[in-house]
């Protein structure tokens, strides 16, 4: 039987897809995604995804070493550890650690998949990682762009371009979103860095003045965890 290999454009869209049926992959290049498949790989023992800040700093009161960490709109929010920039998520600061982590976009994709099959993470750190397991698990495939504040954004449809690329020779069926992200993929893929320069959220960023967390987030296969959905934490699969 032929699986399915779909793009969903926007959490906003996510109503439109039975979850239960798919694998789903939650995308958020700039930057979420990208640091969680860092911090997995650099030992984080696990990384709780909560969708509101208070739920983040009610791990405050429960005792255990967590750290905390919290994004909105690019920024860290007052008063907690570090936000979703990479660089906070490097060896020396989160190995044998469980980060408690809400940003504006991906963590909010995450809540609103939770019924499907199984929850992975996708970045442009472990894409190849990610699309070899893919192609062995025989189910359809749902990846999700976290977008911003519910609106399509380009580097998360262009990574999403990308997984299908890697996959489309195998047996799925695609949709018109995957054959789209696809094409997407296909006029930036030479120059990914210099084609996502555009993005809005692009420059967002280079007003906080991180600009290297982008270059940081464009590099291709830098680690092979794959972050997968176990109860309400994300660990290495």
């Amino acid at each position: 039987m032929t699986n399915n290999l779909a793009v969903c454009l926007s959490p906003a869209l996510i109503p439109l897809f039975a979850v239960e049926d798919y694998i789903v992959v939650i995308i958020d290049i700039f930057r979420a995604t990208s640091s969680i498949c860092y911090g997995i790989e650099n030992g984080a023992v696990a990384i709780i995804p909560v969708s509101e800040v208070e739920e983040c700093a009610a791990y405050r009161e429960k005792g255990l070493d967590y750290l905390l960490a919290a994004e909105r709109d690019g920024k860290v929010v007052d008063g907690f550890d570090f936000g979703n920039s990479p660089f906070s998520y490097t060896k020396n600061k989160v190995a044998g650690k469980t980060v408690v982590l809400t940003t504006t976009n991906g963590t909010h994709a995450l809540h609103l998949s939770r019924e499907a099959k199984k929850i992975v993470i996708g970045s442009f750190l472990n894409l190849t990682t990610l699309c070899n397991w893919l192609k062995t698990q025989n189910e359809n495939i749902l990846l999700v762009c976290a977008g911003w504040k519910n609106n399509f954004n380009l580097e998360d449809t262009l990574f999403a371009g990308a997984v299908v690329e890697q996959l489309k020779a195998s047996d799925f069926k695609l949709d018109d979103a995957a054959i789209a992200a696809n094409d997407l993929y296909q006029i930036g893929k030479n120059d990914i860095n210099q084609y996502l320069k555009k993005t809005s959220h692009g420059e967002r960023l280079k007003k906080l003045g991180i600009e290297k967390d982008i270059e940081f987030c464009l590099q291709v296969d830098l680690t092979t965890a794959i972050p997968i959905l176990d109860g309400d934490r994300l660990v290495k699969l």
